[in-house]
C-alpha cells in the first residue's frame, strides 16, 4: 500500500477529517453504495471545502497515489474508492443554495438528488436528477444525468449552467459557456476525467405537483405490456417520462412482474388524458399512479436499490424494442437466480433527442431506450451465479443492442466498451484530457487515456 504523508501544516489547516486506516470513521466512510465493492484507501481526505480538495490532490501528487472521488458513492463499478489511494470524498459538502427569482440553483458536490429535490421544491421549481433520490448529483451530472423530468427538460447535464473545478495541477477554475467552454463541454457527458467539480449550478424549472407511480402487471402479459409500451411511448408527449422493468414483487414475495413506472409533468388534466392508454391496458394488477409532489416520485423506486446490496450491471441502447429482443428479456428474466435483480428499459425521447450528439460530451440523443441490467443480491456465497446470470443475458440480448452505451451504467470490466460511450466525441475528449489532465492523474474512471490507449 502506497505510504501517504500528511505534512504538518495539511493537517492543521484542513477544515474537514483526514482518516487512515484504523481512525475512527474509517470504516464508515470506504464504504460505498456497491457492497460488492471491499477496498481501503491509504487515506480519505473527507472535504469541508474546496481548499480541502485541493489540499487532497496535492497530498495524492506528492505521494503518487492514485485518487478515487466521492460524492454519493453509488456508482455501480465503484470507482470511489481505491486500495492504498486517496479517495477524495465530498460527502460533507451538501450546501444548496436556491434563487427562485433567477430560477437558478446551486449544490455541492457532495449533495444528493434527494436533498436538491428538497431545497428546489419549496419554492416550486426542480431539474432532471436521476431515478433513485440517494444518488450524488456530481457522479450523475457528470456522466449525463437521465432523469424524470428529461422529456419536458433534458438531461442533468443540458440544465448546467456552470461548475467550480479543481484540476489536476491544483487550479481552481469555473466551466461555463462564457469561461473555459472547452472544459464546460467535456464535463457535460465526460465523467470525471478532468477534475472534482465541487459545485454544479443548474437552471431550475417551474415543478411543483406531478403525476406519477408504477403500473405492474403479471410476468406472464410481459410482451403484451412491453408492445403495448412500445406503442404508447412512440408519440409520447415530451411532459411524460415513462420506463418500463421486468422486476420482482417489492413484498419480498419473489415474484415477477412488469412494471411501467412513469412521470407526468404536466397539468394534471392532461396527464390524465396523456396517461390514458398505459393506465387501462390490462387492466393492471396495481396501479398507484396520481398527483404527487415532485421529489417523491424521485424516492419511489429507493427501496429496490438498498445500501449494501451487492451490485453487478450491463447496460446497452435498443434503437427500437423488436419483438425478439422482448422476448429475449422476458427468458432471461424468468431465470433471474435473486429476487433483487431486473432489467429496466428508460426510454429516450424529447427534448434530450433534440440536442445535437455534438453540443455536450454526451453523445446519444437519438430517440431509444436505454437498459439497464441489474445484478443484484445479498449473499456473497452467491456472486459467481448472478454474475454469470447478468453475463449470459447480456450475451443474449447483443444481436439487439445499438452500439452506444450510457457511461453512468458502464461497469469496472467494461473498458472496451468505453469508446462506444463517448461515441463521436471520444477524438476531442481525448484533446482536452490532454490539455486538462495529461499525466491522467482522474483515471479512476469510465477513463480516456491521454496516451491514446
Amino acid at each position: 500500500m502506497t505510504s501517504i504523508t500528511v505534512p504538518d501544516e495539511v493537517q492543521a489547516s484542513f477544515n474537514g477529517e483526514l482518516l487512515a486506516d484504523g481512525d475512527d470513521g474509517y470504516e464508515t466512510a470506504r464504504r460505498i453504495h456497491n457492497g460488492l465493492i471491499d477496498r481501503r484507501p491509504g487515506l480519505i481526505a473527507r472535504c469541508a471545502n474546496t481548499a480541502d480538495v485541493r489540499d487532497a490532490i496535492d497530498l495524492a501528487t506528492a505521494s503518487d497515489a492514485e485518487i478515487s472521488v466521492r460524492g454519493g458513492g453509488h456508482n455501480v463499478a465503484g470507482l470511489a474508492v481505491a486500495d492504498g489511494g486517496v479517495m477524495v470524498d465530498l460527502s460533507a459538502m451538501r450546501g444548496i443554495h436556491v434563487d427562485p427569482t433567477a430560477r437558478r440553483a446551486r449544490a455541492q458536490g457532495g449533495v444528493t438528488w434527494n436533498e436538491y429535490n428538497r431545497a428546489t421544491h419549496v419554492h416550486g421549481l426542480a431539474t432532471t436528477g436521476g431515478v433513485v433520490s440517494t444518488t450524488g448529483v456530481a457522479g450523475l451530472t457528470a456522466g449525463g444525468g437521465l432523469g424524470w423530468l428529461m422529456g419536458r427538460y433534458g438531461m442533468s447535464i443540458d440544465n448546467l449552467v456552470s461548475a467550480e473545478v479543481v484540476l489536476a495541477d491544483g487550479r481552481v477554475v469555473t466551466a461555463s459557456d462564457a469561461q473555459d467552454p472547452d472544459l464546460f463541454w467535456a464535463i457535460r457527458g465526460g465523467g470525471g476525467n478532468f477534475g472534482v467539480i465541487t459545485s454544479f449550478e443548474f437552471d431550475a424549472h417551474p415543478v411543483d405537483v406531478v403525476t406519477a407511480g408504477i403500473a405492474a402487471h403479471p410476468l406472464d402479459a410481459a410482451v403484451e405490456v412491453l408492445d403495448m409500451y412500445r406503442q404508447f411511448t412512440k408519440n409520447l408527449d415530451d411532459d411524460t417520462t415513462a420506463f418500463c422493468g421486468l422486476v420482482h414483487a417489492p413484498d419480498g414475495s419473489g415474484t415477477k412482474i412488469v412494471a411501467t413506472p412513469v412521470c407526468h409533468c404536466g397539468e394534471v388534466s392532461k396527464a390524465e388524458s396523456d396517461l390514458r392508454p398505459l393506465r387501462e391496458f390490462g387492466p393492471p394488477l396495481l396501479d398507484m399512479i396520481g398527483p404527487m409532489p415532485y421529489p417523491v416520485v424521485n424516492t419511489l423506486l429507493d427501496d429496490g436499490f438498498p445500501k449494501g446490496a451487492l451490485n453487478y450491471w450491463k447496460s446497452a441502447f435498443f434503437t427500437e424494442l423488436s419483438e425478439a429482443a422482448v422476448r429475449t428479456m422476458v427468458d432471461a428474466f424468468e431465470a433471474a437466480p435473486s429476487i433483487m435483480s431486473g432489467m429496466v428499459v428508460e426510454h429516450f425521447h424529447g427534448e434530450v433527442t433534440r440536442i445535437a450528439p455534438t453540443a455536450t460530451a454526451f453523445p446519444h440523443r437519438q430517440p431509444g431506450y436505454n437498459l439497464a441490467l441489474i445484478g443484484q443480491w445479498d449473499d456473497p456465497a452467491a456472486t459467481d451465479t448472478n454474475i454469470s446470470w447478468v453475463r449470459e443475458t447480456f450475451a443474449s440480448l447483443e444481436p439487439f443492442m445499438a452500439p452506444q452505451v450510457y457511461v453512468n451504467y458502464l461497469g469496472s470490466d467494461d473498458e472496451a466498451r468505453i469508446r462506444n460511450a463517448y461515441g463521436p466525441n471520444y477524438d476531442r475528449l481525448l484533446e482536452l484530457k490532454r490539455r486538462y489532465d495529461p499525466e491522467n492523474r482522474f483515471r479512476l474512471n469510465q477513463n480516456i487515456d491521454p496516451s491514446g490507449a
